[in-house]
């Protein structure tokens, strides 16, 4: 007995699922599994199960080749980890993750990146701003650039689409930009973080080093609010703030957790160029950052400026 059901949300396509009851005499997978009717005929998304998904991978350490980043989090981000990234829109998110991804692609690694809120040329552009060279294709040492839309996909198809990325392409990075959109391509929300546990735990499984990107509501201060809690869900977080200083809105860096290794403490001033991704010195002089006002102390440099010309 297969069940088949057919949902239409307030805005988007129609979302099919099917079930199946009984099968006699044989075992099955039990739930709801998303599909889809198209030119050819239907595609089935089985329900991702991590669990059936297990190999033997050489765990090491990916790096950015910003050596300041890298020793920020601790040499680097280990192979069959998550590392959420979590700031305000514009602070710089993204960015860090395509600058693992690219760096991977230069060392003949493939990496796949799903984006949910920005256009592919806009992301193409600033990569290009930034020096980042982003070779796009499906091959080792390329970079796949996937738009996703969240009213034209279910979760079933989103993880089917990462799975192929990994076993067909081998993909040893993956990066979704950002939970945000993720969240929007759910039908029902309240099914998010056990769905997200499950792929992340399948890329765990698979040996590859995802980023995750959350953008949280408002710019400023203690009171930032993010869409999910998915923090313990990832083996390392990031978190990026701005700052006020000198009459100039500043942007700072800091690791709050790493599962699988040390990482420094400190708080991190960080500036984009056309060369790329910088990082100042800790900033010792300065008490408050995260709060967005910061106030300065009697010992360290005064100025993040001063960090940043003694890194230069």
């Amino acid at each position: 007995m297969i069940s088949l059901e057919a949902n239409a949300p307030a805005y988007g396509k129609v979302r099919r699922e099917l079930q199946i009851l009984k099968f006699r005499g044989s075992e099955f997978a039990s739930g709801f599994h998303d599909f889809v009717i198209r030119a050819g005929g239907i595609g089935v998304f089985p329900r991702l199960v991590a669990a059936d998904h297990q190999v033997d991978y050489l765990r090491s350490a990916i790096v950015s080749g910003v050596e300041s980043l890298d020793a920020l989090l601790g040499g680097g981000i280990e192979r069959g980890t998550s590392t959420l990234l979590l700031g305000p829109p514009g602070s710089g998110k993204s960015s860090i993750a395509f600058q693992y991804a690219t760096a991977a692609t230069a060392r003949g690694d493939h990496a796949a990146a799903f984006i949910f809120d920005e256009t592919k040329g806009a992301l193409l552009a600033r990569s290009k701003g930034l020096g980042l060279q982003i070779t796009e294709g499906t091959r080792a040492g390329e970079l796949l650039i996937r738009q996703v839309d969240p009213a034209e996909i279910s979760p079933g198809e989103f993880a089917h689409v990462v799975r192929e990325s990994v076993e067909r392409d081998q993909a040893r990075v993956v990066i979704i930009d950002s939970l945000n959109g993720y969240l929007n391509a759910m039908p029902h929300s309240g099914y998010l973080t056990a769905q997200l546990h499950e792929l992340l735990s399948y890329l765990n499984n698979k040996g590859v080093a995802t980023f995750l990107v959350v953008a949280q509501s408002g710019l400023m201060g203690s009171n930032m609010v993010s869409p999910i809690d998915a923090s313990y869900l990832a083996d390392t977080v990031v978190v990026l703030r701005y700052f006020e200083h000198a009459g100039m809105v500043k942007k700072a860096i800091s690791v709050l957790k790493k599962r699988t290794g040390a990482h420094e403490e400190s708080i991190r001033e960080m500036w984009f160029e056309d060369d790329g991704i910088h990082l100042s010195e800790p900033l010792l002089g300065f008490r408050g950052v995260l709060t967005g006002v910061p106030v300065e102390v009697q010992s360290g440099p005064k100025d993040p400026a001063d960090s940043r010309t003694d890194h230069a």
